[in-house]
């Protein structure tokens, strides 16, 4: 075989290969539909008018999808005969919401789009850095890298193993992040998201009857609305300004006024590594926000979706058929 030929042969080889390990692109629907993240953005925006809540669960369900199976959107699967999805493993049950927004989106960009060309994985990642943006500002915004696919299964038992829940200490936050390709800074500046929302009685009530590491008043404070006994779904606000995407979240932890006892974790008083990034992210809002877009960025490329794996889902509660 002359060279020639067997140049030919090896690009055919290259081209019939799945692009598989294809780059995710903060580009990728600039051509194919280019009023897909201006359309995202406007919903967000009027999901976060009608309950401001509704940003932090935007957020937290492009958490959860990326930290089980990688961020493919199967956390939006209902269960089937099949298989036993995310949503109704034990960190999810009657906790991440949000789906009926990432519906709304997903019929309005299909509309725009003329068909299925937005991933739901994708409007994850895009609902999550609008609900930060519009809720801290421009000086949150970053470039999110788009061009995954979704999932056609969902696993309850992964998601049981890989969400890192509200009680674990920091060695156990820090595995679990390191598991994921993130490190301890990645952990800190993450947690930052604890920024907005609010959490229910049973996430915390262990921390403040049983936690040292706490203010003994925000302690008495909760206690009042979480019972030791009963009160489960009595929410509180996870820092003081619950609707702002801002640093009060840090500030809160060098006052031992985390909400979860992951939260206080971060900060100790004992000059660790930890301990720096929480006091530096208090004082400068400026570089809580551009480590926070790195970060996501990085979380949004744990193990994506492209080529030809997976598909792009009609519905994103429920695999193509």
């Amino acid at each position: 075989m002359d060279s020639h030929h067997l140049v030919v042969l090896v690009m055919a080889t290259i081209f019939m290969i799945p692009t598989t390990f294809a780059q995710l692109t903060p580009d990728y629907y600039d051509k194919v539909c280019p009023q897909a993240l201006p359309i995202i953005k406007s919903i967000v925006n009027q999901a976060i008018l009608r309950e401001t809540r509704i940003g932090a669960s935007l957020l937290r369900l492009h958490f959860h999808d990326c930290f089980v199976n990688g961020c493919d959107g199967s956390v939006l699967l209902d269960d089937t005969p099949f298989f036993l999805g995310e949503k109704t493993a034990l960190p999810n049950i009657n906790s991440i919401r949000g789906f009926e927004v990432v519906d709304e989106i997903k019929a309005a960009v299909d509309k725009a789009c003329k068909g299925a060309v937005v991933s739901c994985a994708d409007i994850l990642a895009i609902a999550a850095r609008d609900s930060v943006a519009i809720l801290g500002g421009p000086e949150y915004w970053y470039r999110v890298l788009l061009g995954r696919r979704d999932a056609r299964y969902a696993s309850r038992d992964a998601a049981n193993v890989n969400l890192p829940p509200p009680f674990f200490n920091l060695p156990q936050l820090l595995a679990s992040f390191q598991s994921h390709g993130l490190d301890l800074k990645d952990l800190v500046v993450l947690s930052g998201g604890h920024t907005i929302g609010q959490s229910k009685c049973s996430s915390f009530r262990d921390r403040i009857f049983n936690d040292t590491n706490i203010n003994p008043n925000f302690a008495a404070t909760l206690r009042e609305s979480c019972p030791r006994i009963g009160g489960d779904s009595s929410l509180a606000p996870i820092d003081a300004t619950p609707s702002r995407f801002d640093t009060t979240y840090y500030k809160a932890l060098l006052y031992k006024k985390g909400l979860f006892h992951s939260d206080q974790e971060l900060f100790k008083g004992d000059g660790s590594e930890s301990d720096r990034l929480v006091e530096l992210y208090s004082k400068d809002p400026y570089a809580f926000a551009r480590d926070f877009g790195v970060s996501m960025i990085k979380m949004g490329n744990i193990k994506p979706l492209t080529g030809y794996i997976g598909e792009i889902r009609c519905n994103c509660r429920k695999v193509n058929y």
